[in-house]
Order: C-alpha cells, then structure tokens, then sequence
C-alpha cells in the first residue's frame, strides 16, 4: 500500500507536506506511513478516498482503477457551470481542439484531419 500511497501523491502534483496536511498529520508521521514503518489507520484510508476521490479497493488491493473519476472533474465541472454560456461554448471548444493536438502528440504515426 505504501508504493499506492506514493503514487497517488505524485500523480496529484503533491508533497508529503501537503498531503500529511490533507490528513491531519505532521510530514514527519506521514513519510513513516508512506515509507512502511507505520501502519496507514482506517480513518486516514477514509480521508484519502473521500478527499481525493481515490478507489478504495484500488488503494488497499492495488486492484481496479486509481480514482473513482478524475481528480479533477469535480473542480472543472464547478468552474464550467459558473461560466456563461458563450464562454462554456468556447471552451469546449477550445477542450476539443486540445483533444486533438494530445492525439497528434501521443499518436504521430496516425493520420489526424
């Protein structure tokens, strides 16, 4: 679970700081936790799942996907439904565009229109 732990951390763009802080815990006491010289208690298992909408199953077995949904999807759907709607048309269109270029990036060898 400690590698799980790490990992979460890191696709999250966090320090330990910062994430012993989600937790209510020192950096000091989280970095034993994550580095396996104490056991992670339920309670912090709960926090991290509910927090950063981690799959509980996936943090415990390793089994299934990390998150439950983006760990993003939350914040850019509050920021989406605050906008306008001329500017929520924008920037899907601009997230359509985006799309696209990721596809060119990632996949060169396809031909994209």
């Amino acid at each position: 679970m400690k590698q799980r732990l790490k990992e979460i951390r890191k696709t999250l763009g966090l320090n330990q700081t910062d994430f012993a802080k989600h937790l209510g815990i020192t950096q000091t006491a989280y970095s034993m936790i994550e580095n396996g010289n104490r056991p992670l208690a339920e309670k912090y298992i709960k926090v991290i799942c509910s927090v950063f909408h981690v799959n509980e199953f996936w943090l415990k077995t390793g089994t299934g996907e990390m998150f439950l949904s983006s760990p993003y999807e939350k914040e850019f759907t509050e920021i989406f439904s605050r906008l306008t709607p001329v500017t929520q048309q924008y920037l899907l269109l601009m997230a359509r565009e985006l799309l696209k270029t990721q596809q060119k990036l990632l996949y060169p060898e396809k031909k994209w229109k």
